[in-house]
């Protein structure tokens, strides 16, 4: 018998989200973001879930490739270029298209023969990762005019701080952000400036693509927002059964470091070993038989302990979610100082995926 802990996968969830950021986006192309494997829901899926986008984003070459082998026949972008010549090919072989953001991409690309590419010119406006500046995107641009074979798309940046709780008054907000972009936001060769806090948050945000991430995925991208609010629903769900149940006297303590007193404590099948971050404190919820319960002592390498000692219905064979529809991987990451990108792109492989449609 398999260890009884599995990773769901929401299809009508990621569907759903789908069709939510199609509405905002308001009929510019929504480029929907898988890098990281789907952000951890698995391309598999993704692909089947998104099949309404207009295209897909990616970071990695193979996975372009395994989009193409998967069956996707639209357009993909390679999030951040390419890292070598060498890269050129495969790139070319899968039909993507690639975002120009450095002298050394651009010239390799006039040093390379033969190209079918095409380009977004990659803007840095705030962030400071990737990108030329908008005073230098002219001269770019009639540089990639001039190599036979190569489109350019227009302009692409990634706002630092669109999310609403960011201070009005901070160094990056997407005003300023705007600012600098001056006439390139409304670019007539094309624009891709908003992400998914942009297409959720900044109506003034324009272009004619958008690129939706996070929330595709039922997750939001501002944890002082809830998902009810956006109306997505989270698409991932990490569960595994209880197996087995501890009596203890009044008085002891529960796990390493004896943290936590209780009388009826629950063993579940999950650990840091399967994704689930070590660093969680006492009390962090979870959810077994309708319910909330708390977690009780810390986290082990292939089990955590909760605290069942007011819920007789809950026993070995229940199943107790870590986080998904009714526990929010933000709220679980918020205890341990991350973000829940981190914790759904963190699931590790000895976990069994299952895709399901509707709730469990």
């Amino acid at each position: 018998m398999p260890r009884p802990i599995e990773l769901v996968i929401h299809m009508d969830a990621l569907r759903h989200n789908c069709q939510k950021m199609r509405e905002a986006a308001r009929g510019r192309f929504l480029w929907a973001v898988v890098k990281a494997n789907g952000y951890g829901h698995g391309l598999e899926h993704i692909v089947k879930g998104f099949a309404e986008a207009d295209g897909l984003a990616i970071l990695d070459i193979g996975d372009a490739l395994k989009l193409r082998r998967l069956g996707w026949k639209k357009r993909i972008l390679m999030i951040e270029g390419f890292f070598d010549e060498e890269d050129l090919g495969p790139i070319q072989e899968a039909g993507a298209d690639v975002i120009v953001h450095s002298e050394r991409l651009l010239s390799i690309l006039e040093h390379h023969k033969g190209l079918r590419l095409g380009c977004y010119i990659g803007v840095n406006t705030g962030m400071s990762r990737l990108g030329f500046r908008p005073s230098e995107v002219e001269a770019v641009r009639a540089r990639l005019h001039a190599i036979p074979g190569v489109t350019s798309y227009g302009v692409l940046t990634h706002f630092a701080n669109g999310d609403p709780s960011y201070k009005e008054n901070g160094p990056a907000t997407v005003g300023r952000q705007l600012d600098r972009l001056g006439d390139l936001a409304n670019d007539p060769e094309g624009a891709c400036l908003a992400a998914t806090t942009g297409m959720l948050f900044h109506p003034e945000v324009k272009g004619n693509a958008v690129r939706a991430g996070i929330a595709l995925y039922g997750v939001s991208p501002d944890s002082t927002v809830s998902e009810k609010a956006l109306d997505i629903i989270p698409a991932q769900t990490l569960r595994a059964k209880i197996i087995a149940v501890q009596h203890i006297e009044k008085g002891e303590a529960v796990g390493y470091g004896s943290k936590w007193i209780a009388s009826r404590i629950g063993i579940v099948a999950c650990g840091y070993a399967d994704g689930y971050p070590r660093s969680v404190p006492n009390g962090t919820p979870v959810w077994v038989e309708e319910k909330r319960v708390p977690m009780a002592g810390r986290v082990c390498m292939d089990m955590i302990s909760i605290d069942i000692t007011d819920y007789p219905d809950a026993d070995v064979g229940s199943w107790v979610e870590l986080w998904g529809q009714h526990i929010p991987v933000n709220e679980i990451a918020g205890s341990v100082g991350t973000i829940g990108y981190e914790l759904i792109c963190s699931v590790l492989p000895r976990v069994p995926v299952r895709e399901t449609e509707g709730a469990l």
